[in-house]
């Protein structure tokens, strides 16, 4: 078996894979960060977005090794110890979650969003969402909480 060696939520990691090993499966079985849902297992829901080397990726469909050597941040690594992401207290805040599984990848999908786009508008929110599917919220208080979660990180540059 090969071994890959990445960085985790700022922690190294050097572990031996399978070379089928999924990224999700890394994050969720070897190292159980369970954080990084697993929904549809064919890039459809976006419940596994996770940021590799700073931009959003679906792990469901990432292989670990072809992360060798680089930064992968998941929803657990986005708080700042006891201090949520802005994004993450939006969300709360706004009500953008109710069973919580789409979640994790919808947070890391809305910084990922934010980091390249700025305050972006309801519509670009919305377009910018597909790749993500919630079956409980309809979307209304998710595009709030994107859309306060980008005025919170504009204003601390996070």
């Amino acid at each position: 078996m090969p071994k890959v060696s990445m960085t985790v939520n700022g922690e190294l990691v050097s572990k031996m894979v399978e070379g089928r090993t999924l990224l999700v499966d890394f994050l969720r079985d070897t190292l159980k960060l369970t954080g990084t849902h697993i929904g549809c297992d064919t890039s459809q829901c976006g419940a596994c977005v996770v940021h590799m080397d700073g931009s959003a990726v679906k792990s469901c469909t990432t292989l670990a090794l072809a992360c060798q050597g680089a930064e992968i941040m998941t929803i657990e690594g986005l708080a700042d110890g006891e201090t949520l992401h802005p994004m993450q207290t939006a969300f709360n805040d706004h009500h953008g979650l109710q069973c919580g599984y789409c979640t994790p990848g919808m947070i890391m999908t809305a910084v990922d969003m934010v980091k390249r786009l700025g305050v972006p508008d309801e519509e670009t929110i919305r377009a910018e969402l597909e790749g993500n599917i919630c079956r409980c919220t309809g979307y209304h208080n998710i595009v709030k909480a994107i859309a306060a979660g980008a005025e919170a990180m504009n204003k601390s540059n996070g």
